[in-house]
């Protein structure tokens, strides 16, 4: 797992990131408006997920996204019910596919699912921060990112720059998988998602350990059926 910040550090990231890093002078900033975090158990929140992709694999009538209403009362806070890591293929918009609105999902994509300092950065501040109690880890069918993984571990392929730099967490996932029967590419996404939750599960920071003590927080792994729609949630921990 990636080098974690402190919660004074988190904030500190989040606040101030944007005017630092564009070289800016930060300008005082009306506070936000406190909401009420959301009072969904983390198995309410499962259940949720689970019913919206259940409507999205049906065709039932489409829930709306929101509308001027919602969209102004949460202009000035959010109150997310799950946080999800998913892969950033164009086929996987995940308010899509759980057929949620806006402030539901405090969403968390780059290519393979991965976590890296910015992630968990993201991830602790929905925790801690929004009271989210719920961190779902989906893969997906046919997942470019471990199919690169793969073809590192049983062709030796190199891959320059970046690509490289982002393949190298999904390359153990790859290992373990080689030694399982069936598909290997799909195996390795099972894997890859599997080594993400285990790894938030046991972090070291308190704020991803202590909510799950206290049962505030559950961690579930999943994986996206790119041709059918549908959702497994394999791993609820």
């Amino acid at each position: 797992m990636a080098t974690h910040l402190s919660r004074r550090g988190l904030l500190g990231c989040l606040c101030c990131a944007s005017a630092v890093g564009l070289g800016f002078a930060a300008e005082p900033v009306a506070a936000a408006t406190p909401t009420a975090k959301t009072t969904l158990t983390p198995d309410q929140a499962l259940s949720l997920l689970k019913e919206g992709n259940a409507s999205y694999v049906s065709d039932a009538p489409y829930r709306r996204a929101g509308d001027r209403d919602r969209r102004l009362e949460i202009a000035r806070s959010q109150a997310p019910f799950a946080v999800l890591v998913s892969c950033s293929d164009s086929r996987v918009p995940p308010e899509l596919l759980f057929v949620r609105g806006l402030g539901e999902l405090f969403i968390v994509r780059n290519a393979g699912n991965t976590i890296g300092s910015t992630a968990l950065c993201s991830i602790e501040y929905a925790v801690a921060n929004l009271g989210t109690p719920l961190i779902l880890v989906m893969g997906h069918e046919r997942c470019g990112a471990v199919e690169a993984a793969v073809d590192v571990v049983v062709n030796n392929t190199a891959f320059p720059g970046s690509i490289g730099k982002m393949i190298e967490p999904i390359v153990p996932a790859v290992l373990k998988a080689r030694t399982q029967p069936g598909d290997l590419l799909d195996n390795a996404v099972r894997e890859n998602v599997r080594r993400v939750t285990n790894g938030l599960r046991t972090a070291s920071e308190p704020m991803l350990l202590d909510p799950q003590k206290a049962g505030k927080l559950r961690i579930v792994g999943a994986r996206y059926d790119l041709d059918d729609g549908s959702v497994d949630f394999f791993d609820e921990g």
